[in-house]
């Protein structure tokens, strides 16, 4: 998406008027966010991935819309030939903001909001050298993220997939009630390492911490003081990944976390290990992973995130009856998405305006 200030027709900028309100939303169209803001030029371009509400007619009477309309993301060709001249981009993780797309923009752009907290698809040391604003949407998507994290870690260890898949398949029938049928392994006198105790991490052992689990492990760059509230150890990396029997992965992705599970770090895991990401797909080694699972090495994955996204239906990951995958749904909350678009917004027009933005990157 790009809100986009455009000068009148004589090529001079015309004087500031206030908008009342901008009212922005993500799919589906049922949800009613606000963003209320201070728009300081009578006339804007809107260049869209989001849905706008009729509600927002009457301001966007000052606005030129251009809207990608599709449920899929924009095609690469699309978005180098719609963002030529814009002075904003909304975009989201799907988009790869590179020194192409910043050529294809040329000089105009000013600002974009990226509707994420990961901004590993955007070039920032590309962005920073021509001065462009980034916003992004940290703190919104925290709860949902964590509550999904918490979701899937219960849905590898208790293996509901598998079990719905046997209840559709005639296995219950085959096996109901067989001692060992469908078994699963619980929380409770468990140790959970966590990899990256930032806001998400720190929501999963809040909500973990009713599952009786024995001890809470985390490594990341430092030492955190919310670790020390939250009752759990800095350890390092090697021993986080020996001590746990659940590790959870939310850390950022960068050149120090990527492909950090790889080989050497599958081996130091115990057997009965599961390991649940959250976070980035990179983070990972893929093809380690795979190799852990199908030989036993750990005892089962659960994934909201892989290399690539989407995932081919026919991935060897897909095959893996040890390994849960969902569809990188991990802030896919209503209030999350909503507050998310509202934010990024709230940041295209903060920084048009040259004013501060709610949450800036850089």
């Amino acid at each position: 998406m790009m809100i986009i200030p455009q000068p009148g027709r004589s090529g001079t900028r015309p004087q500031p008027k206030k908008a009342k309100i901008a009212q922005v939303t993500a799919r589906p169209k049922t949800f009613t966010a606000l963003v209320k803001t201070q728009i300081t030029y009578k006339h804007h371009q809107l260049c869209a991935q989001l849905l706008i509400l009729p509600s927002l007619q009457q301001d966007l009477r000052r606005c030129e819309v251009d809207i990608w309309p599709g449920t899929f993301p924009i095609p690469r060709n699309e978005l180098l030939k719609r963002i030529s001249g814009k002075d904003a981009l909304f975009c989201l993780l799907t988009e790869k903001i590179d020194e192409e797309v910043l050529d294809a923009a040329g000089l105009s752009l000013k600002v974009i909001g990226t509707m994420s907290v990961g901004h590993d698809h955007l070039s920032l040391e590309e962005i920073k050298e021509r001065r462009i604003k980034v916003g992004y949407t940290p703190g919104v998507l925290t709860d949902a993220t964590a509550e999904l994290t918490v979701a899937l870690l219960l849905a590898t260890s208790r293996r509901l997939i598998e079990a719905h898949t046997e209840l559709l398949n005639g296995g219950w029938a085959k096996c109901a009630w067989s001692p060992l049928w469908m078994t699963g392994w619980g929380l409770a006198g468990s140790t959970v390492g966590i990899f990256g105790l930032g806001r998400i991490g720190q929501g999963v052992v809040r909500r973990l911490q009713g599952f009786g689990v024995k001890k809470f492990v985390y490594n990341g760059r430092s030492r955190r003081k919310e670790g020390e509230e939250l009752g759990a150890e800095y350890v390092s990396f090697s021993e986080l990944l020996q001590e746990s029997d659940f590790i959870v992965v939310t850390c950022a992705l960068n050149d120090e976390t990527r492909e950090i599970f790889n080989d050497e770090a599958f081996s130091k895991m115990k057997k009965s290990a599961i390991i649940v990401n959250t976070s980035r797909g990179g983070v990972i080694k893929q093809e380690s992973l795979i190799k852990a699972l199908r030989t036993n090495q750990i005892r089962a994955a659960g994934l909201d995130v892989m290399t690539p996204e989407p995932l081919p239906p026919d991935h060897e990951l897909t095959t893996l009856p040890n390994c849960t995958l969902i569809p990188h749904i991990g802030s896919a909350e209503t209030t999350a998405r909503e507050g998310m678009a509202l934010l990024t917004a709230s940041n295209i027009i903060a920084g048009l305006g040259d004013c501060p933005m709610p949450a800036r990157l850089c």
